[in-house]
């Protein structure tokens, strides 16, 4: 199965980026890991393009308190690899949950891929996180006024026997 946001509106016909609380595809629900903590601002996604190929990503929108952007599967599943461009020189985590909210597999880089020139478009890496029964996954890294995208989800649902 794979998620790619590519039904997202990026930007409105008035210019204003398109914010949401949560986005729902394939039955994968994505939003924030927790609402902010420093204001009273609502918890916001946003969708990011990468300029070079025109795929679209999701994103923490909020710019001074970074938070985790979480994806929550319908079923449990047994890989999930998540393909991300990102600010240059920030960390990524991908972490994966069981049910019980425990952490099962977690993949981390201490420095996202950058571009080797001015010219060359920004580099996308994956990541991928493997376990049994992954409930929901969480990306995270940037600090404040850097960004980290999900351009896409590829995930394998678990074969639930019990209900053959």
């Amino acid at each position: 199965m794979v998620v790619d946001f590519e039904n997202a509106t990026v930007r409105f016909p008035d210019d204003k980026p398109n914010r949401v609380p949560q986005w729902v595809e394939k039955g994968v629900t994505f939003s924030l890991a927790w609402e902010p903590r420093q204001s009273k601002a609502k918890g916001m996604l946003a969708f990011f393009p990468h300029l070079d190929s025109g795929h679209k990503g999701i994103v923490c929108a909020m710019a001074t308190e970074p938070i985790p952007v979480r994806a929550t599967f319908p079923k449990p599943v047994s890989s999930v690899t998540v393909t991300m461009w990102g600010s240059t020189g920030m960390p990524a985590l991908l972490e994966a949950f069981d049910a019980e909210g425990k952490v099962v597999d977690r993949a981390s880089l201490d420095s996202v891929p950058g571009r080797k020139a001015p010219g060359e478009p920004v580099p996308v890496f994956t990541m991928t996180v493997t376990a049994k029964r992954i409930a929901w996954i969480q990306f995270s890294g940037p600090r404040e006024g850097e960004y980290l995208a999900a351009g896409e989800v590829r995930f394998t649902p678990v074969e639930d026997t019990d209900q053959k």
